[in-house]
């Protein structure tokens, strides 16, 4: 007998803490990954481009914002399936696309970008989104 797939709508409650865990998994990982593991390589391929301290408004902005994007196209639709690899796929392509966006125009319009700092800064909007995605999946469907 075939098992037809179930469809749930989550809660409130669970959208709000798989937003909450998103958004502390993107901050701690992109933390970990601009302060201590490639915060000179960026400086080494954009030397006078980097200010010396971020600005923290729109930087907040954009993590809001983009935690707002990895929850709604990319958890809710696996939160709905009950799938972590759903929200790990999904969340990835969000990443990828959303990384390759800012990348692939910079290097096509700005002087200055590297070919290697856009691959690399690709490859890590896709880990770092699928990743956060993912535990976003996981805190939000554990507190059904």
């Amino acid at each position: 007998m075939h098992m037809l797939s179930t469809v749930t709508s989550p809660t409130g409650k669970q959208l709000l803490i798989a937003y909450g865990a998103a958004l502390v998994a993107i901050l701690a990982l992109d933390a970990i990954w601009l302060g201590l593991l490639m915060g000179s390589t960026y400086q080494a391929y954009l030397g006078d481009l980097m200010l010396p301290q971020p600005r923290l408004i729109p930087a907040a902005l954009f993590y809001l914002l983009y935690s707002s994007g990895l929850l709604v196209l990319g958890i809710l639709p696996a939160l709905r399936a009950q799938s972590w690899r759903q929200a790990a796929c999904l969340c990835g392509l969000l990443g990828l696309v959303a990384y390759g966006t800012y990348d692939l125009s910079n290097l096509a319009t700005l002087k200055a970008w590297s070919p290697v700092l856009a691959a690399i800064d690709i490859c890590w909007g896709a880990a770092l989104s699928s990743c956060a995605g993912t535990l976003g999946y996981f805190a939000g469907s554990r507190s059904a």
